[in-house]
């Protein structure tokens, strides 16, 4: 304990799954932070939870308004920003392209995307003053490759989250602003069951289920857990990582690395299956 003491972060989308596990572990390690959600109730029972060091402001992160008021907030109250970790997201419309409907396209790149840059462009100012700062941007491995997600408007904002994010750490590095990505494999949150239409509580109960669903889906024999996701995010926030600048941090059990070996080798019995039966 103890990586981030001194430190203050600005964390949205913190109401739930990634965000919460990240404020609370964030907490654990010394930091102070200022979390932002749409979901009033659940910000505020989760900053009376982590006490003095926690404090929420219901935000909406596609207004620049109000992303520029949460910023402001954490240095008003505070006197700096440490670390701006961009988690706030959500599903987007799923199907082909011939069924995308373009104000569901728009909507879900403000919060995807728009989101992302509205929160560095308004750190930036107050990172440069310091001299110092770290930005964490969440990606995902639907944005690095095609058939990951089950909507390709997700699959495209990630991508551009995770290029964006390589994009601005070449400015902001020069100000000794570190600006890096974490793309999360199958983690068991409830952003699955929202994709899939079920309501905000109902898609909260789903991770149990992912857990089962996802035990399998990569060589690490369990599903991602949003825990895994914010110490990821501990060590990007944290000096550990001061020399990591423009990186895309891939947290996903190597889903993404090529096919699992037992399903690989699955295959080679059943080919020398068939190359027998052919022969004879």
């Amino acid at each position: 304990m103890g990586r981030l003491d001194g430190k203050v972060a600005v964390i949205t989308g913190a109401t739930s799954g990634i965000g919460l596990h990240t404020a609370e572990l964030f907490v654990a390690e010394g930091a102070t932070v200022v979390i932002a959600g749409r979901r009033a109730p659940e910000g505020e029972a989760l900053a009376k939870k982590l006490g003095a060091t926690c404090v929420f402001r219901q935000t909406d992160v596609t207004v620049e308004a109000q992303m520029q008021a949460l910023i402001g907030l954490s240095v008003e109250k505070f006197g700096r920003i440490d670390c701006l970790f961009n988690n706030a997201g959500g599903p987007a419309q799923t199907g082909g392209i011939e069924g995308l409907e373009v104000e569901r396209f728009d909507a879900a790149m403000a919060t995807l995307v728009r989101s992302v840059m509205l929160g560095m462009k308004h750190a930036a100012p107050h990172m440069r003053e310091q001299g110092s700062g770290s930005i964490i941007n969440n990606g995902s491995i639907a944005g690095r490759l095609a058939g990951f997600s089950s909507s390709m408007v997700y699959s495209a904002a990630k991508a551009a989250v995770i290029h964006l994010t390589k994009c601005v750490a070449m400015e902001l590095g020069e100000a000794n602003i570190r600006v890096n990505s974490i793309s999360p494999g199958a983690i068991a949150t409830g952003i699955f069951g929202k994709a899939l239409g079920l309501t905000v509580e109902a898609a909260e109960k789903t991770p149990a289920v992912m857990r089962e669903v996802y035990k399998s889906a990569q060589p690490i024999p369990r599903a991602g857990l949003p825990e895994d996701i914010a110490r990821a995010a501990v060590f990007l926030a944290s000096d550990e990582s001061s020399f990591i600048n423009g990186h895309d941090l891939v947290v996903d059990g190597a889903m993404t690395g090529g096919r699992n070996w037992s399903q690989q080798q699955q295959g080679y019995v059943a080919l020398k299956k068939a190359f027998d039966q052919g022969a004879g």
